[in-house]
């Protein structure tokens, strides 16, 4: 099978191309910036090919002869649903990392046309939101009347520039939940609460992660909220930031703090990654008031990212063709299939 990492040199992106290698895979590497993507085709030995996403011939021209495509290059708000489509055209199977509720939306709304031309389209390939969506299904397997869902993660390290351009997008859109079955939005920090880390309590708040649209699709559970531990400084920073509401939105706003991002964020290295554990706490309840609970503990993120991303190209290519449609990460490779990564164990239920 002739497939392509799109933005494979990006943080994430090569991160995906050297772990491929080692597995022996010969992806095609793709991306916009001609010197960087030719530079990575070099060092690895492999073939390139470099165009933009602003104009469906030059995608439909980029993506001849691919039957599938892991699309690593964010902000995925801009570039997700022209890659999707693209794909769609293409006869190529679209997996990408995001974990942006509404570009999990957008993707969700191309399921009749991916099913008829028989194409998986799965957004969030990644820790953004395998852990997560496994963890929601196995918790529905556990508790099938549960009507209440929390999820909740622990993630040292440091983000890469490009988690931190999207969270830094995020601020405009405030938060988000699943109320009642329906998506809300919310203030940002609108809930704080803890969670137990090997005896240590973990300060967490809501955030607009997008379990609180996937978990719905996998699960059918109506009421979802999602959590992230942070020092107490962040949750007091961001309900300061309400007050600024829309202005976060505004480009000339969105267009200084990103500069930042790029002036001083880089992503953690390997030794971080190897130092930095994650843990994804699961919570479900039903209208009777019964529980159940789990605690995964996994690699960091952007290792679990590649290690998920990888297993699902796996999975693609091999001979069965799956059915077409849209897919949650549980629903395409079942709810165990965090179990199944390298460093993922259960520490905990009741």
């Amino acid at each position: 099978m002739e497939w392509m990492i799109y933005g494979a040199n990006g943080y994430t992106g090569r991160l995906m191309v050297e772990d491929a290698v080692r597995r022996g895979l010969r992806p095609v590497l793709a991306g916009r910036s001609r010197a960087a993507i030719e530079q990575l085709a070099v060092e690895f030995g492999l073939p390139a090919r470099v165009f933009g996403l602003d104009r469906p011939e030059a995608v439909a021209m980029g993506l001849r002869g691919m039957e599938l495509v892991l699309h690593c290059a964010g902000p995925f708000s801009q570039t997700a649903l022209p890659m999707a489509k693209g794909c769609l055209e293409a006869g190529a199977h679209y997996l990408d990392i995001t974990g942006e509720i509404d570009v999990f939306a957008a993707c969700a709304a191309l399921d009749a046309e991916a099913k008829q031309r028989g194409i998986v389209v799965m957004p969030g390939a990644g820790f953004d939101v395998v852990p997560t969506d496994c963890l929601a299904a196995i918790l529905k397997l556990e508790l099938p009347s549960a009507r209440h869902l929390v999820l909740a993660f622990d993630a040292p390290g440091g983000p890469s520039p490009g988690t931190a351009k999207t969270a830094i997008e995020g601020l405009g859109k405030g938060g988000r939940a699943r109320i009642d079955g329906e998506l809300r939005t919310v203030p940002l920090a609108w809930k704080t609460r803890t969670f137990d880390k090997a005896g240590t309590p973990r300060l967490a708040m809501t955030i607009p992660w997008g379990d609180v649209f996937t978990a719905h699709v996998s699960t059918g559970i109506p009421d979802i909220e999602v959590y992230m531990c942070v020092p107490p400084a962040t949750v007091a920073n961001l309900r300061r930031l309400r007050r600024l509401g829309p202005l976060l939105g505004w480009r000339p706003v969105q267009a200084w703090l990103k500069s930042r991002v790029e002036r001083s964020v880089r992503g953690p290295d390997a030794d971080k990654r190897a130092a930095a554990e994650t843990w994804v706490w699961g919570e479900v309840e039903d209208a009777a008031g019964r529980k159940a609970a789990c605690t995964l503990v996994t690699p960091n993120g952007y290792t679990l990212t590649v290690q998920a991303a990888l297993g699902i190209v796996a999975k693609l290519m091999a001979a069965q063709r799956p059915i077409g449609g849209f897919y949650t990460p549980s629903r395409l490779m079942g709810a165990d299939y965090v179990l199944r990564l390298p460093g993922v164990k259960r520490v905990g239920s009741r």
